[in-house]
């Protein structure tokens, strides 16, 4: 078993981690999300490949050996806002990596406008100025639950928590400068 305070790895690196693509790739998503290392990407990347193996694993059974532990895989994905609740095991296998770092915490405050940019973001939750349902969370990589996601808010005890700091001012600047999404004109 091991020792109980022996941390142990939590991801796998890419086999491959020189090609050209990969760096790209990986590089372009540790830019998007504020990622702080590759380490955190791959941790992400992992977890996804996990979800994937256990429905594949699930797609060989039969469908009455397979029916409480692909409920119980859906169940876990839809409270954490990955996948709906009606959703089947094949979209399981359609989820990508960006699906995992959009419910991260560092993500849901940026795009809440709580900070004006995903670093920003990143430097509010580790010094504690972010709060789920009233409790400091300090992990910007916390992936936040769906029922979670309204409650996400300035700590009580924070100076951010009154409206008239500065730097919710330059945050709501910032909002209000950002010009509205175009809608994609089919043709």
């Amino acid at each position: 078993m091991g020792d109980p305070k022996k941390q142990r790895k939590k991801y796998e690196m890419p086999k491959f981690p020189w090609r050209t693509d990969i760096l790209e790739s990986e590089l372009n998503l540790l830019g998007q999300y504020g990622l702080r290392n590759k380490r955190e990407l791959w941790r992400h990347k992992t977890m996804l490949s996990k979800f994937r193996g256990i429905a594949r694993s699930l797609l060989s059974m039969s469908a009455e050996e397979r029916r409480k532990p692909e409920k119980q895989l859906i169940d876990r994905l839809s409270r954490l806002g990955v996948l709906s609740a009606k959703a089947a095991l094949d979209d399981v296998l359609d989820l990508t990596l960006e699906d995992i770092l959009e419910r991260r915490l560092q993500t849901l405050v940026f795009k809440k406008g709580l900070a004006k940019s995903i670093y920003q973001a990143r430097q509010l939750i580790s010094h504690g100025h972010v709060a789920i349902e009233g409790k400091r969370s300090s992990s910007p990589s916390y992936l936040v639950l769906s029922n979670e996601e309204p409650r996400i808010d300035y700590t009580s005890t924070s100076p951010l928590s009154n409206p008239d700091h500065p730097t919710r001012e330059a945050v709501k600047a910032t909002v209000e400068m950002k010009p509205p999404a175009k809608p994609e004109t089919g043709g």
